[in-house]
């Protein structure tokens, strides 16, 4: 047991590996950097969503809400909202001891219908961009008097007529279920030194970058002692990662680059196992470079028929192939005519080797032949049934078949290793390619072949190649899923 919990000793001098580094901390402790990380991102998210979902939160933790907006990012009750609920507050208080009819109500009244004219008009909720809300206020109180003006409507509401009419435990009752709470998200929220709205979450975020950097440096540190070649550069790219979330965006006053430290959390998981993101890889990584592959066939086959319609239409095509050799100029690179050695080696490929092997077969193939001509012949059938000649047919065409074959192949042979019959052959071909070239030339074919060409090309482009991005896309998917599923089987 003692030697097992003795270290091992180096017989090398062991060079930097950044996997051997990751399995060098333990398990435990990348896990722990894993969490508190995702805490960090958790926290940059809640605070980056805090304003616009001020009012979602309210509703569900108004303490801790309310608690957060004060102390980090200056947030404050309006003082004329606060004052309007109190006034309300304070008119509730005056009706039950004194009743809607006395001279105090009707005063509190009056300064409602002032607070509520001043309301519309001023709008003390553009500062915390709630606006919106405001016009939801107006609106209901459209709806509930029945006025198209927000302010008349705001006057009759608080008017002793309509309460005494409508009923005043009523009404106020509607004021607290509908108006009240839309009136409370509204908020003041003070300015800093540099001219914006105060936010002070560096203040929570500062110490989770210290953290990091310390991590960081520990790790450095740690590998600087453990690996000679290591330098604090090699810490930098080997970790590049760590220092999103080292930089304290929001001290910055760039809030919004805290979200890319969603990249160091998605790392630090898969490394430390915490959730196995492979599969996740593997299926984007498989969708990514499919689309991709799809989209660059698509762009390489256009360009090749566009360069293809460019060289018909100027002629550049027309001039490669008509003119002479020597009126144009060619890069030669191995100073042959590789065309015509590659047709003489094809040729005598083909005579001394494939067609001595198919002889077998094409004898067979002409001796059905000759055999069938003859018995559609005139005739034919009654010489057979002669005595003594009933074979004689089947030897005849037999003998010809293989005098043919015979003959044509030493044809062939004989004029590959005839050099006159060599030359023969190189003039007929010469001439029948100067005569087609001659003849489509002087002709007004030429033209319309182009014309031809071109939108032959413009139908291939249309009709087949633009339906790369509809079909090839899912058909690529889904062979990529086929082929890693049986290796995945095979494995």
């Amino acid at each position: 047991m003692a030697a097992l919990s003795r270290p091992r000793s180096a017989t090398k001098s062991r060079q930097f590996s950044k996997y051997d580094a990751r399995r060098a901390g333990a398990r435990w402790f990348e896990r722990l950097m894993a969490l508190i990380a995702m805490a960090n991102l958790g926290l940059v998210v809640l605070d980056l969503s805090y304003i616009p979902m001020r009012d979602l939160y309210l509703r569900f933790l108004p303490r801790a809400t309310t608690w957060y907006g004060e102390t980090f990012k200056g947030i404050e009750p309006h003082r004329f909202t606060t004052h309007y609920l109190d006034t309300v507050a304070k008119l509730e208080q005056q009706v039950a001891l004194t009743g809607l009819t006395s001279p105090q109500a009707q005063e509190i009244l009056a300064d409602l219908q002032q607070q509520s004219a001043a309301m519309v008009a001023e709008n003390p909720f553009q500062l915390a961009n709630r606006s919106g809300t405001l016009e939801q206020i107006k609106n209901d109180m459209r709806d509930r008097i029945g006025l198209e003006s927000a302010t008349e409507s705001f006057t009759t509401f608080w008017s002793y007529e309509h309460l005494s009419e409508a009923g005043f435990p009523q009404e106020i009752a509607f004021f607290h279920s509908e108006v009240r709470p839309r009136i409370e998200t509204n908020f003041f929220r003070s300015l800093a030194v540099h001219g914006g709205f105060t936010d002070l979450f560096w203040r929570i975020d500062v110490w989770f970058n210290l953290l990091f950097a310390v991590e960081l440096l520990a790790r450095s540190f740690y590998l600087g002692r453990r690996y000679k070649n290591f330098t604090w550069r090699d810490a930098m790219l080997w970790r590049w990662y760590d220092l999103l979330l080292i930089i304290p965006f929001s001290a910055l006053r760039m809030p919004w680059l805290a979200l890319s430290r969603a990249i160091p959390v998605v790392i630090r998981i898969n490394q430390s196992n915490l959730i196995d993101l492979e599969p996740v890889q593997h299926s984007i990584s498989r969708f990514a470079i499919s689309h991709v592959a799809v989209e660059i066939t698509e762009i390489v086959v256009l360009r090749i028929i566009d360069q293809m319609q460019s060289l018909i239409r100027d002629g550049s095509l027309s001039q490669m192939l008509l003119r002479d050799q020597g009126n144009r100029r060619y890069i030669d690179v191995s100073g042959v005519n590789d065309l015509e050695v590659l047709a003489q080696r094809l040729g005598t490929l083909t005579v001394y080797s494939v067609l001595p092997q198919l002889k077998p077969e094409l004898d067979a193939l002409l001796k059905h032949t000759v055999t069938t001509a003859f018995d559609q012949a005139p005739g034919y059938q009654g010489f057979r049934q002669l005595p003594g000649l009933g074979n004689l047919p089947d030897q005849i065409a037999q003998r010809v078949v293989a005098q043919l074959s015979t003959n044509a192949y030493g044809v062939l042979k004989g004029g590959l290793e005839d050099q006159e019959g060599v030359a023969l052959t190189q003039s007929l071909v010469k001439k029948f390619t100067d005569t087609f070239k001659r003849q489509i030339q002087e002709s007004e074919n030429l033209e319309e072949l182009e014309t031809l060409l071109v939108d032959f090309l413009e139908e291939v482009k249309l009709n087949y190649v633009k339906r790369l991005a509809s079909e090839d896309v899912d058909r690529l998917i889904e062979e990529r899923y086929q082929i890693y599923n049986v290796t995945q089987t095979e494995a």
